[in-house]
């Protein structure tokens, strides 16, 4: 517990030098110490630190490989009628389980990063389908989907997708075929590998949880830390896959995974709750829920109560805990409170300077938060500071930096020597892939700057306003009226210089954007009436809209959930169920599919409760 706490308390360097000396002998200490590089490796996206991390992993798996019992539980149980007890295991090979399955799942995970690292950026030149037959499946370049009603799966991987034909009718069928055509690129190699070791972690973690629930199951000195460790990998398998879109959890279940959102949460809390060194794990996992997905992906209500419940233990113990004061500020923003939040972002700044990668989860909170202010120049330090000290993704950057100056006034100084028009011709050429697939956000920010690539660009209206809205901040400034105001001002301005302005092909477009950001504000202001018309007023333009086709199933859910404010629950669910079968393959898709989802499960639960839909439905 010593090195966590010098982990809490911003002593990096410290808590690695603690645990360095024991990592050939220990398990903790030796997973402890790889888990510490691995979070280093994904905050810096630097190869070498993704190597060290990979190495540590590897040998702190292979020192609890020594370990486990001969006969492992996922090994030589998942066949047998008679399920593992107790008694078969001695005190270190039960803790060697719960660890190999963690480093497992880690190892996974650097996989995974290394596969996006060795994804070069490319320009965006629209889908490439080149197929190559081989003798029982093909492969495709570029991007293609699966489909599941025709009898065919399809793993991602960069550049490639496989399409397995319809005879393979088990995960181990599935291994062998996979092995035998993944010599054909390096990238599905190591994509394979990741996915097979998240399988043995998920299936090793659904064993000793069914340990654990057993009649037999008794505690022995330790046990604390053992059940903390399979209440995090359970919890977290279970809350993830839950969380997933239904086409995707379906392949899933096919190759043995499931998923139980309230299960999953029950055990993460249950593990925050307990005292093993895990528990500060479950809470930070649950905090990303709470702060994060839960916002980003659903209606904008967040369980804020039980986050700052998780929170307040661990702020009153590490006061200066870089962790932990960002979660404070992400917990004031999602409040409404922006320059409280402001002040706690500051201070994580201010609490350590080893990890510069702290400060960049800082800095794209900090852009926001001057961003819901209407403070552009400030918005786009920070996004510059990002876009030349960060890996995440620069194409986002480079988008916002020429978002925030296009926000600029004709009479604003702009001091920073850069273009907007250059900027965004620039995001095209930035793109990264994942697993094969373009980021969502990145992929938004290419199709907005496209127009940007003619030698007469047409300007995007208000673009930093747009991604606000893709990223749920109306739900923030939704929460002072002061800050709702001074927004709709700039909307109400924007949408004056397009009536003001001459026709082109985006007009209706632009004009139907201001109209949904517009009804936005007036409903958080509470002009019900004349948000429900803007909103309208997008969908009877649905035909003459071009190209942001995203719009019209946003329209539908902000409206469905302006009724279900009002109570109207059943003609919202109407709405929503219209918006998610009637339109497909448009921007940012599967966020929208989320915040349909929440919003269906809100309106539902309210139903039956005879109840208005005010209150927080996570997803």
């Amino acid at each position: 517990m010593i090195a966590l706490d010098l982990f809490l308390t911003n002593q990096f360097s410290e808590a690695l030098s603690y645990l360095k000396p024991r990592t050939k002998e220990s398990m903790y200490h030796s997973l402890t110490y790889a888990t510490i590089l691995e979070m280093q490796a994904m905050m810096t996206f630097d190869p070498q630190d993704i190597l060290l991390a990979g190495n540590m992993m590897k040998e702190a798996q292979t020192l609890c490989q020594r370990h486990r019992k001969k006969s492992s539980v996922t090994d030589s149980f998942s066949n047998l009628v008679h399920r593992p007890t107790m008694d078969q295991f001695t005190e270190e090979e039960i803790h060697a389980e719960v660890c190999y399955a963690e480093c497992l799942l880690q190892r996974a995970a650097l996989t995974f990063l290394q596969i996006i690292k060795a994804s070069p950026h490319r320009p965006a030149k629209g889908r490439i389908r080149e197929e190559k037959p081989l003798s029982q499946g093909h492969l495709i370049s570029g991007w293609q989907s699966w489909d599941l009603n025709a009898g065919q799966f399809g793993i991602c991987a960069p550049h490639h997708t496989v399409v397995i034909p319809g005879t393979i009718t088990s995960w181990f069928h599935l291994q062998a075929w996979l092995i035998i055509y993944s010599h054909h690129d390096e990238n599905m190699v190591s994509f394979i590998k990741g996915g097979i070791k998240v399988r043995n972690s998920y299936q090793t973690y659904k064993e000793l949880d069914n340990l654990v629930q057993s009649s037999q199951y008794c505690k022995g000195e330790n046990h604390r830390h053992f059940e903390g460790g399979v209440k995090l990998g359970v919890g977290a398998f279970n809350l993830t896959l839950s969380m997933l879109p239904t086409r995707i959890l379906r392949l899933l279940e096919f190759v043995g995974f499931s998923g139980n959102k309230d299960y999953g949460l029950l055990q993460l809390e249950e593990g925050a709750s307990g005292h093993s060194f895990r528990a500060v794990l479950c809470v930070l996992l649950l905090l990303c829920y709470h702060t994060f997905l839960t916002f980003v992906l659903g209606t904008g209500h967040v369980n804020v109560e039980e986050a700052e419940k998780l929170l307040q233990p661990y702020l009153k113990r590490y006061p200066k805990g870089a962790i932990f004061l960002f979660f404070a500020g992400r917990i004031e923003a999602i409040k409404g409170n922006v320059d409280t939040a402001i002040r706690r972002f500051e201070e994580c700044c201010e609490a350590q300077q080893h990890w510069k990668q702290f400060h960049h989860m800082c800095y794209w909170e900090l852009m926001w938060c001057f961003t819901y202010k209407g403070q552009w120049k400030m918005a786009y330090f920070y996004a510059d500071l990002l876009s030349k000290e960060n890996s995440w993704s620069k194409a986002t950057y480079i988008y916002m930096k020429a978002a925030y100056l296009s926000m600029f006034g004709k009479e604003d100084y702009k001091p920073f020597g850069d273009d907007e028009v250059e900027l965004f011709r620039a995001v095209p050429g930035l793109k990264l892939k994942i697993a094969g697939k373009s980021l969502p956000t990145e992929k938004f920010a290419i199709r907005k700057s496209r127009r940007y690539l003619s030698p007469k660009p047409v300007s995007l209206p208000i673009p930093a306003l747009e991604m606000m809205y893709i990223w749920n901040g109306y739900a923030v400034i939704g929460k002072q009226p002061e800050l709702t105001d001074r927004i709709l001002g700039i909307i109400t301005k924007a949408e004056e210089m397009l009536e003001k302005g001459p026709e082109n092909e985006y007009s209706v477009d632009d004009e139907c954007l201001v109209k949904l950001l517009k009804g936005l504000c007036l409903k958080y202001l509470g002009r019900v009436q004349e948000a429900e018309e803007n909103f309208r007023s997008i969908s009877s333009n649905e035909k003459k809209i071009k190209y942001d086709h995203y719009l019209i199933p946003n329209a539908l859910l902000e409206l469905a959930l302006l009724f279900m404010e009002q109570g109207r629950n059943e003609e919202a669910v109407k709405l929503l169920e219209t918006a998610k079968q009637n339109y497909k393959n448009y921007s940012m898709e599967s966020r929208t599919h989320f915040r349909i989802q929440a919003a269906v499960l809100q309106a539902k639960s309210s139903l039956e409760n005879g109840t208005r839909s005010t209150g927080s439905v996570s997803l």
